[in-house]
C-alpha cells in the first residue's frame, strides 16, 4: 500500500483511519498534530518559560524537539529541559549521556536533579527498605522533585511526552482503582485548580500513540534508547497496557475512544472535584493531606 498523499514508500500505517504515509507525510502529520494540540487547547502562550521533562527516551526528546521547532520560531518564548535522576543503575545514566548529547547539540540548557542528592536514596535502595510498588513511590518522588526544580527555575509549564498509551492506561487504571479525583487531574493540561505552588503539566503528545511517537524519534535519530525502565515488569501499570494493546489489535482505534469518551466528561469531573482544597506541606510543597506524600515516604525510609 503506497502513502495515501504522495504514493511514496510508507514508513507506517495509522491505525485510526487505516491510511499509509511515507516518512515526509507522516513527519508533516505528526508535527501538525503536535501544533493543532498545543494551539486548541492554549498549552502555553507566548513568552512563557517552558520546562521539558526529559528522560532521554523517545517521548521526552520528540516532545523537546518538537516544542522546540515551535517556540523558536516565537522568539519569546524559552525553552529548558529538567532531568530526574532516579539513579537506575544501566538505565537511567545511559538515558542521561543521550538526554545531554541532544541539549548540547541544540543549544538547551539541561538541568539534572536526583532522588539521591534530594531525598537521600536512590530508588534502588529505597526499594529494599521498604516493601512497596516500585512505580508508587517512583512517580511521588519524580512529580515532587520536577515541580520544585521547575518552581525554583521559575518556568511557567512543564512539559511531558505523556502519550495517548499512557493517558488511556491511566483512565482504566483509575477507573479500576475507582479514584475519579485522580481522573479529574488528567487531560492535556492536567490539575484541577490553579495555585501558584504547582507548575501545570502539558502533554503535547497526548493524541499521538506510542507506535507513532517511536516511529518519528527513529526517522529524526533523537535516540537509540528504548529501553524499558526494569522496574516496570509486573506493575499494573504494565498490566493494563497489555490489555489495552491486545483490545486495540483487535478493534482499532481502542485507545482513541477511551481518551476521546473520557475528555467528554473531563469537564464535568472537574467542576465536581473543584472544591478539592490545596494544603501546602511543611517542606513547601503543595498536597492533599497536611504532608506530602514525598515526606510521608522520606519518613518511612529513616524509620526503615
Amino acid at each position: 500500500m503506497a502513502c495515501k498523499k504522495c504514493k511514496e514508500k510508507p514508513v507506517i500505517t495509522l491505525p485510526n483511519n487505516n491510511i499509509s504515509l511515507c516518512k515526509s507525510c507522516f513527519i508533516k502529520y505528526f508535527e501538525a498534530k503536535v501544533r493543532k494540540t498545543v494551539r486548541q487547547y492554549n498549552l502555553f502562550e507566548k513568552g512563557e518559560s517552558i520546562a521539558v521533562g526529559v528522560s532521554g527516551g523517545k517521548d521526552s526528546l520528540t516532545t523537546l524537539h518538537v516544542l522546540n521547532d515551535i517556540i523558536s520560531k516565537q522568539r519569546t518564548t524559552k525553552i529548558i529541559g529538567i532531568l530526574i535522576d532516579e539513579g537506575i543503575h544501566g538505565y537511567r545514566d545511559e538515558s542521561i549521556k543521550t538526554a545531554q548529547k541532544y541539549c548540547d547539540e541544540n543549544n538547551i540548557k539541561l538541568h539534572i536533579y536526583s532522588f539521591e542528592d534530594e531525598f537521600g536514596y536512590k530508588l534502588g535502595k529505597a526499594l529494599k527498605i521498604l516493601d512497596i510498588n516500585s512505580c508508587s513511590i517512583c512517580g511521588v518522588f519524580r512529580r515532587y522533585l520536577m515541580n520544585k526544580a521547575a518552581r525554583e527555575l521559575k518556568v511557567d509549564r512543564i512539559a511531558t511526552g505523556h502519550n495517548l498509551d499512557d493517558e488511556s492506561q491511566s483512565i482504566v487504571m483509575n477507573t479500576f482503582r475507582n479514584t475519579m479525583e485522580t481522573s479529574a487531574r488528567l487531560g492535556p493540561i492536567t490539575g484541577i485548580q490553579d495555585d501558584k505552588k504547582f507548575i501545570k503539566r502539558i502533554k503535547p503528545l497526548y493524541f499521538l500513540t506510542e507506535k507513532e511517537i517511536m516511529t518519528y524519534a527513529f526517522i529524526k535519530g533523537l535516540t537509540d534508547n528504548f529501553n524499558e525502565c526494569p522496574y516496570a515488569k509486573g506493575s499494573l501499570r504494565s498490566e493494563v497496557r497489555t490489555m489495552i494493546n491486545d483490545f486495540d489489535k483487535k478493534y482499532p482505534s481502542t485507545k482513541y475512544s477511551i481518551v476521546n469518551s473520557f475528555l467528554e466528561i473531563l469537564p464535568s469531573l472537574k467542576e465536581k472535584y473543584a472544591g478539592s482544597s490545596i494544603k501546602i506541606c511543611k517542606c513547601g510543597e503543595p498536597a492533599s493531606n497536611e504532608t506530602c506524600q514525598a515526606c510521608e515516604y522520606v519518613k518511612r525510609l529513616k524509620n526503615g
